[in-house]
């Protein structure tokens, strides 16, 4: 069975960073491309990264390219999504996925990391 569990988010400043992380088990972690999403209030799920089985590959969102950078530990069986130059609108509930699609949102009740950009 498949269990991916976020955690890292916080409350940061404008401008600031933070390391999410997500624990997968029940899957065999390094053979899969993995993703992060995001669900802002009162919106719909929004890809931000995606990273390939190798950890060699990796492709971002217009919107947090160039701030935000994906790596993996396929020893550990862990994510990353390393977030830096934080904008308010990247205040969000932030998510893992396996593979490349997004999942439905119903898949990830009670999952998540919460990231809240604000001064």
């Amino acid at each position: 069975q498949v269990h991916l569990v976020e955690s890292g988010g916080g409350l940061v400043q404008p401008g600031g960073s933070l390391r999410l992380s997500c624990d997968a088990s029940g899957f065999t972690f390094s053979a899969y491309d993995m993703i992060w999403v995001r669900q802002a209030p009162g919106k719909g799920l929004e890809w931000v990264s995606t990273i390939n089985s190798g950890g060699d590959s990796t492709t971002y969102a217009a919107v947090v390219k160039g701030r935000f950078t994906t790596s993996r530990d396929n020893a550990k069986n862990i994510l990353y999504l390393q977030m830096d130059g934080l904008k308010p609108e990247d205040t969000a509930m932030y998510y893992c996925a396996k593979g490349r699609g997004i999942p439905p949102a119903r898949l990830l009740e009670g999952r998540g990391t919460q990231v809240t950009v604000s001064s």
